[in-house]
């Protein structure tokens, strides 16, 4: 089995010269770490497993994932398997450790097969691994058989093989049948040409949108001074402390630093949207809900 690539080939030949446990070695180290979290037990256990992850994750070089993260989440999924193994069902520890390496190393590549997600739920992954092989297998038997197979029927035959529905096959087949490209890459081969992230709309705020608000903005901020200079300083002083402060002051704190009662307070300050309301009739309903 060849393992280029992977940073520790020392790692590698220690992983395949370790012990091998026999089934009453392997339930008495299971129990060690299930019930006292005896690290040691754990520790040989999963030393003992190494050569299986590594011989899985062997198994998935042809997805382009490089050798040594496929080995450390091949490790990854030994050690869920070995936290959650439960030694009183009777089954053995490399049999139950299967399916949560394979399930990690699948994790793994199809998390890093794209840019764009390709996809997690069972049958998403069960078509990721499985497509082009079912694939391949339905043409040789019509080819067997004389027939030539569409891809609207062959598309429906991996559907019912698979047991997934046929739009999910439509959509990993569009997924598997192209790469990533940059939006950096150019339209054409000359070297002045366009990138394609050229082409994309821009969705922030235009030129033309950002003129019109900042000139609401300023007409909003002069409209509001106007109507707070036609009040009295006090009708000034509760308004500016009620609404245009980033923390509000409540009624009680301003009647104490006034001197006045809390309803004093409230009647105050109505009285002083009642003027600015009548002062901005005329020039700005937005701002009446503002102050509603």
């Amino acid at each position: 089995m060849a393992l280029d690539g992977y940073a520790d080939q020392r790692h590698t030949r220690r992983a395949m010269r370790a012990e091998l446990l026999d089934a009453d070695t392997e339930r008495d180290l299971a129990y060690a770490w299930r019930d006292r979290r005896d690290e040691a037990a754990l520790h040989r256990l999963i030393t003992a497993y190494m050569r299986l992850a590594i011989s899985m994750a062997s198994k998935f070089r042809r997805y382009g994932a490089p050798m040594n993260d496929l080995i450390q989440e091949a490790s990854l999924g030994l050690m869920k398997a070995a936290d959650k193994f439960d030694p009183d069902r009777g089954v053995r520890f490399s049999t139950y450790a299967v399916w949560w390496i394979k399930a990690s190393i699948q994790d793994y590549v199809m998390r890093n097969w794209s840019m764009v997600r390709t996809g997690s739920t069972s049958s998403q992954k069960s078509l990721f691994f499985n497509l082009k092989r079912v694939q391949a297998k339905l043409e040789r038997e019509a080819g067997a058989r004389g027939e030539m197979l569409d891809q609207h029927q062959l598309r429906q035959m991996i559907s019912s093989e698979i047991g997934v529905p046929l739009h999910d096959v439509e959509m990993m087949e569009g997924r598997l049948s192209g790469s990533d490209l940059s939006l950096n890459a150019t339209q054409s081969t000359e070297d002045e040409g366009r990138e394609w992230i050229e082409t994309l709309e821009d969705d922030g705020v235009q030129a033309a949108e950002m003129v019109e608000e900042s000139h609401d903005r300023a007409a909003l901020r002069g409209w509001l001074a106007k109507a707070m200079s036609d009040l009295s300083d006090r009708e000034r002083f509760i308004v500016a402390e009620r609404k245009l402060r980033d923390d509000p002051r409540t009624l009680e704190s301003l009647g104490e630093e006034l001197g006045l009662s809390k309803e004093r307070i409230r009647q105050v300050e109505a009285a002083a949207f009642n003027k600015m309301r009548r002062s901005l009739e005329d020039q700005s309903h937005e701002v009446q809900r503002l102050l509603s």
